[in-house]
């Protein structure tokens, strides 16, 4: 992960949930600044923003086959995905114990969610990000396993598609990588993204995870 200080937009602190699911709605989110993510506070928006909506998830056939290796789970493991995220050795270096104990809230509160992945029994993988209205926001993914990750951001895919619901879902991924656009993720502009938060208002996709 790798910050561009032109996609910064303000820097502060972190006051609560209403804060910053407020920031969220308005196409920003929190992240430390440096290569360590440490303090202050900064509050991001891309200019050219990563996201996946529907139709777009690539899945070959080699993830295809991987996918019969694994099960799947929601919300069942919050706190240990997001260790497996912030695992020094994976660049997760920024996600801090303050951003760690952020998101722990936001999932008590039923805004933040998972994926867990599993092979034997044993947790190799996952995601976990915000969710409101048609909008699934990733904040980070591990994997300890080949297409472990990959495993889990089909499952979201699928969870979203599942649900009943007529308004466009979107994930933002903040950043495209390498690893993402192979997995269909694309860039728009700042002001797109914003009009795909817009389109997305009102959506219940969100309610896919109660159902786990």
């Amino acid at each position: 992960m790798s910050q561009n200080l032109d996609d910064l937009r303000a820097v502060g602190v972190i006051t609560g949930i209403d804060q910053v699911l407020s920031a969220y709605r308005a196409g920003l989110f929190p992240m430390g600044i440096g290569p360590h993510g440490g303090r202050p506070i900064g509050w991001w928006a891309p200019l050219a923003r990563g996201v996946l909506r529907p139709g777009q998830l690539r899945v070959s056939r080699s993830l295809r086959r991987s996918l019969k290796r694994f099960t799947w789970s929601v919300d069942a493991a919050f706190a240990e995905v997001v260790a497996g995220c912030a695992d020094p050795s994976r660049d997760g270096a920024w996600i801090t114990p303050q951003i760690a104990e952020l998101y722990a809230g936001l999932h008590a509160a039923g805004h933040a969610h998972s994926i867990e992945v599993y092979e034997e029994g044993a947790l190799v993988g996952g995601l976990y990000g915000v969710a409101f209205d048609g909008v699934f926001c990733g904040e980070s993914m591990f994997h300890t396993r080949r297409d472990a990750s990959k495993a889990a951001l089909v499952r979201l895919v699928e969870l979203l598609d599942s649900a009943d619901d007529d308004t466009p879902w979107i994930i933002d991924t903040q950043w495209q990588t390498s690893h993402l656009e192979s997995l269909g993720v694309s860039e728009i502009s700042g002001y797109e993204y914003l009009e795909a938060l817009s389109a997305a208002r009102g959506g219940h996709h969100f309610q896919v995870f109660q159902r786990k």
